[in-house]
């Protein structure tokens, strides 16, 4: 049966169930905005690309893989990026407007009254404003033009007519494209990397828990041997070189080291926060557990990272480098990153972007590869403010100052549009629930050069040029890493980095700062405006290595005793010490390593916390007699802890961690008020001493015991029987999946964990959203979790989900074959 066939049948029974079928979903408030399905749907089943496309920027063709990919050929660069906009939208329409109406908060102008809270949030936010900023400065570059170009390539495809179903399903037509929608885009990118409001989660805990506990629960430096930068790398640096097993690497901040958490818990705190500041202990408090509970639905999600690493060509088989990379990030329908070709005299380039941005992110040209990692740096600081009665004026140097205001409207369908008056100080937004406001300076509130930079990558010829490019990459922090044809490596750390003061005594960014007496401000950082970035940490001073021959970065902290301070927001290290030891086994062996040593070692599923932890919890079940204790510590003995879908072993484990975690602590979080979110990190979990407080009540043997008789009960109970019964793709979802259950791709088990190199994590619905492992200059493969085309109608909708469960990349050739799919004619008149 042909997916064409498919797709138009589940269609037809969606519209013989008509609302009231539909109406059996969950979402019932988002249905209401749902416009009657009818046979207006079926006009989206025939849509097709056209042969031919008139364009003002000049002639290009399109021609598409067996995958979908299209590969995009013109004389010049601007016809290529009208060509670009044009394919994006046709594949990826409805994904570009959704993305853009979130951030611009205008969801609920489509589905209703249900998103007004996440409407007032981006609009309080502004990120409309930042963007604007960024365009006026983008707009002049060499950038620029082409941006312009992209905007009237997708507004061909709208002004066509021919939308996808989603646009049917809601019954309404998408607004032109304009450039500030695709600076947008690269806000949207920034947020969910480095939107993070971990010290106001961290004050709470301190004011209800106590300072000791959150000491305790969120360490000043988690105590692994696993940096991204470590004392055994012989690379060079700006400012230095590194040999004989030394590496003098640079660092970023204050004088103290703050490792913090990122696999779904609170952050850390370190001996220049929550215990030497006096005002930690109420910042909490003063925020208040609703404005808390709002912001935090609008962070970066929980446990957001990546793999990535280099060897150099003295340890592979061909003599060139190798590079692979797997950005963990939100998994959806259609996935969230679109694989393209383009193709000028200036450069040939094919990798991933992000519907809206023009340029290919991740990917290669003829000359290099590069890709990206989130730092988890610290680029969002939060202020308290003296606010007057009646709340127009906010003190600040001494005196009192108006709020700059604007009001802006939300428009909600079938409901109240509403008004937010947004607000903002000297450093940025002001945020505001239930009368408790908390100031946000945030780096991408400025006008920043990324897109430059990203369209310079594709252009690049060498490692000379990527640094020079590097310097531009203002937003958001990556732990970018590079490698070129000509044998040369790169691990930079990109995006702008704050240098905190207070009373002149540099100090990190990991607590509330008292905005009315001008602490913890950024020099040279002009929100809404053009930064001169003067206050932030010198290009040179960042960490980085150049031509290392083996670095790994999998979020883990970036060096061990930085110069200047990084953030809180790193990793747990399980990920970063597997992928460092299989790469030290390999080159200590002497095995030169290829494209296929790398791709297995992307699909790698030992899990290190189940090396720290099954030993301890089979210990605890010796003598046992209860049979279902028995079988279950028979199972957890013979496994190898390796995350397989067909595993009972990793079932018990998984399931086992997660009542473990809520046996330890539920009774002391649940009776101060918080939730699970504040719960501390894996690595906390595992190396918490048996002589915690929160062992008080019942030992840590008997609470690994009772967490085993929980999970055997609920995986009984469940009728789960291996690990992919539970961890399966369920999670993977279309945004209107609940009510269009259709559009969701099938549901297959999976492996891996949020703590494997083959990373998924099922609660969250994150794992490995593209793969790629590229040779420069020879080979390269990669894989997309699910399709190219949005298009429900498309073969290539979800034609390579299968091949990415099973990580079984294609080939990301840059030969142009076959017939012409679209011409792009050129009309300058």
């Amino acid at each position: 049966m042909s997916d064409d066939f498919t797709r138009r049948a589940a269609l037809a029974g969606a519209l013989v169930a008509g609302v009231g079928g539909l109406a059996l979903s969950s979402a019932r408030e988002l249905l209401e905005s749902f416009a009657p399905l009818s046979g207006d749907a079926w006009a989206a089943a025939d849509r097709t690309r056209p042969d031919r496309v008139e364009s003002p920027y000049g002639d290009a063709t399109v021609r598409y893989d067996d995958d979908g990919v299209p590969t995009v050929v013109a004389d010049d660069e601007p016809a290529a990026y009208f060509a670009v906009g044009y394919v994006q939208a046709f594949d990826r329409l409805f994904q570009l407007d959704l993305q853009r109406r979130v951030m611009r908060g205008r969801l609920s102008e489509v589905v209703g009254d249900v998103a007004v809270a996440d409407d007032e949030f981006h609009v309080a936010m502004d990120f409309v404003g930042a963007a604007e900023a960024t365009w006026e400065l983008v707009a002049d570059t060499p950038a620029g033009p082409l941006v312009e170009a992209y905007a009237d390539g997708v507004d061909a495809v709208i002004d066509a007519g021919s939308l996808p179903l989603e646009f049917e399903l809601l019954g309404y037509e998408p607004r032109p494209w304009t450039p500030v929608d695709s600076m947008l885009m690269e806000k949207q990118i920034s947020w969910d990397l480095t939107g993070n409001f971990a010290e106001l989660r961290r004050s709470m805990v301190a004011d209800r828990l106590g300072a000791d506990v959150a000491s305790e629960l969120y360490p000043a430096r988690m105590d692994h041997e696993t940096p991204i930068l470590r004392e055994s790398l012989e690379a060079e640096t700006i400012g230095g070189s590194g040999s004989d097993g030394e590496f003098g690497a640079p660092g970023v901040g204050a004088s103290s080291t703050v490792e913090g958490v990122a696999d779904g818990a609170v952050g850390g705190a370190n001996d220049a926060g929550l215990e030497d500041d006096a005002d930690a202990t109420t910042a909490g408090e003063s925020v208040g557990p609703a404005l808390l509970s709002w912001l935090s639905r609008f962070e970066s999600p929980p446990g957001t990272g990546s793999n990535s690493w280099v060897v150099s060509g003295g340890h592979t088989e061909s003599g060139r480098p190798i590079v692979a990379y797997d950005p963990h990030l939100a998994l959806m329908t259609p996935p969230l990153w679109y694989e393209q070709h383009v193709e000028t005299p200036e450069t040939s380039v094919r990798g991933a972007t992000f519907p809206g941005v023009p340029f290919v992110i991740a990917g290669a040209n003829d000359r290099g590869t590069w890709s990206f990692t989130n730092v988890g740096a610290d680029v969002l600081d939060c202020y308290r403010y003296e606010i007057d009665d009646d709340g127009d004026r906010y003190r600040y140097d001494g005196q009192w100052r108006e709020f700059e205001t604007d009001e802006r409207e939300i428009p909600v369908a079938d409901g109240e549009d509403r008004t937010v008056t947004v607000r903002k100080t000297v450093h940025g937004p002001l945020l505001e629930r239930e009368g408790r406001t908390v100031g946000v300076a945030w780096t991408g509130h400025t006008a920043t050069r990324t897109t430059e930079a990203i369209y310079e990558f594709g252009r690049s010829d060498g490692l000379e040029d990527v640094l020079e490019s590097t310097r531009t990459f203002d937003l958001p922090t990556q732990n970018l890493v590079y490698a070129d044809a000509d044998g040369r490596t790169l691990y930079y750390v990109t995006g702008k980095l704050p240098i905190r003061t207070i009373d002149g005594e540099v100090v990190s960014g990991d607590r509330i700062f008292d905005g009315s007496a001008g602490e913890g401000e950024w020099d040279g950082f002009t929100p809404f405006g053009e930064s001169s970035w003067e206050g932030f940490v010198p290009f040179e001073e960042k960490p980085h290595a150049i031509d290392p021959h083996v670095l790994a970065t999998a979020n883990q902290r970036v060096v061990d005793d930085p110069d200047h301070y990084v953030g809180v927001s790193y990793a747990t290290p399980y990920r970063g010490a597997r992928i460092y030891d299989r790469l030290d086994a390999a080159l200590e062996a002497g095995d030169p390593t290829d494209l296929a040593f790398h791709r297995d070692l992307q699909d790698d599923v030992v899990d290190g916390r189940a090396a720290r932890l099954v030993p301890d919890l089979l210990d605890a079940l010796e003598g046992a007699s209860d049979d279902d204790r028995t079988d279950a510590a028979e199972t957890l003995a013979a496994w190898e802890y390796r995350m397989d879908r067909d595993s009972r072993g990793a079932l018990l484990f998984a399931r086992w961690l997660h009542h473990f975690r809520r046996r330890v602590f539920e009774p002391a979080f649940g009776d101060a008020g918080l939730d699970k979110s504040y719960y501390p990190n894996d690595w906390v979990v595992a190396t918490l001493p048996a002589d915690s407080p929160f062992f008080d009540e019942r030992t840590r043997a008997e609470a690994m015991v009772d967490a085993l008789e929980d999970a055997v009960s609920e995986i009984d109970a469940e009728g789960w029987t291996t690990y992919g019964d539970w961890n399966s793709t369920r999670s993977i979802g279309h945004p209107l999946g609940v009510e269009a259950p259709f559009l969701d791709y099938p549901e297959r088990p999976a492996d891996g964990s949020r703590a494997t190199v083959k990373n998924y994590r099922v609660e969250s619905g994150v794992g490995a959203s593209w793969r790629m492992v590229v040779e420069p200059g020879g080979d390269a493969t990669a894989i997309l979790p699910g399709g190219n085309s949005g298009d429900y109608f498309s073969p290539h909708y979800d034609d390579q989900l299968e091949r990415w469960l099973e990580n079984e990349q294609k080939l990301m050739d840059r030969t142009v074959e076959g017939d012409v799919d679209t011409t792009v004619v050129g009309d300058r008149s």
